[in-house]
């Protein structure tokens, strides 16, 4: 009755990137109308410039297909997001490695690191002015359901649910351990550590990257596992801000030889089975 209705929704079904897209472009603006973040546009607009630049040139040495300009926008997003500086310089400096070593590094035909996740962590090291800002978002129930629920939808597209789950799992049960049942505090002090909007993001957009996560579900799940570990320490008693972040910076490569050893089925953004011609054609145009 609908042809180009149900077309649309048959395109937008085909690959989880347009929810992630759609999903981190509403909180971006969340953060701007409802948390009052002050919008910094030179800041976001290097972002989406290197990022969409560098993608661009590397489709013109035919290098990748055309539908990578698709995670440069996530990645985009993510840098906007995550990423605090008060130089676009530094913005643009992110974007361009973290789309250049996604890029040149493809061991397996996958990402080494996860873009975003990359490039924030190497502006903060080269840089010493730039940093991970966990509180912008504040702690409201309401963030927390928007990026649950949205999260969600991401994550039932890509298969990688558990891998989130795991994470957040262990994370605030050794949170819980530790705060109410160690210190003796209560449970707001607990529930305030588990309300970051950052780490949200972390659990549902970027440790769950396919890209970048091992390939076997068993252990994604360990996988997990060790990160929410290591970075409950390294928050706890040594006090690192962000953790998590600087956690999957240094395991994701290792995931390189765990695919090696526990060979399973690679991800494809595109389902094998399309249903609309539209999306056929676009599919077999961008490979």
């Amino acid at each position: 009755m609908y042809p180009q209705l149900l077309s649309l929704k048959d395109w937008f079904a085909s690959d989880g990137r347009h929810f992630q897209i759609i999903s981190q472009t509403l909180f971006l603006m969340y953060g701007f109308y409802f948390l009052g973040w002050d919008a910094d546009w030179l800041n976001i607009i290097a972002a989406f410039a290197g990022t969409l630049i560098i993608t661009w040139l590397a489709i013109k040495r035919g290098m990748v297909g055309r539908h990578s300009l698709k995670s440069a926008l996530i990645t985009s997003l993510g840098l906007s997001l995550l990423l605090k500086a008060n130089s676009p310089w530094l913005f643009l400096l992110a974007a361009v490695l973290a789309i250049g070593q996604k890029v040149l590094i493809r061991p397996g035909n996958k990402h080494l690191w996860n873009p975003a996740n990359f490039g924030i962590v190497a502006v903060v090291i080269l840089s010493g002015s730039a940093w991970i800002s966990p509180g912008q978002w504040g702690s409201g129930a309401l963030l927390i359901f928007i990026i649950g629920s949205l999260g969600l939808a991401v994550l039932s597209k890509i298969k990688r649910l558990e891998t989130g789950f795991t994470f957040l799992i262990v994370l605030s049960s050794l949170e819980a351990a530790r705060s109410i049942f160690y210190m003796g505090w209560g449970a707001d002090v607990w529930l305030h550590k588990m309300s970051s909007g950052s780490l949200w993001l972390f659990a549902l957009f970027m440790i769950t990257d396919p890209m970048t996560s091992p390939n076997s579900r068993p252990m994604r799940i360990l996988w997990a596992t060790g990160i929410a570990i290591v970075s409950f320490v390294l928050a706890n008693f040594y006090f690192i801000n962000a953790a998590p972040f600087w956690v999957l910076f240094f395991a994701t490569p290792l995931n390189f030889i765990i695919d090696r050893l526990y060979k399973s089925m690679p991800f494809k953004w595109f389902e094998d089975n399309p249903i609309s011609i539209s999306s056929q054609i676009q599919i077999t145009q961008d490979k």
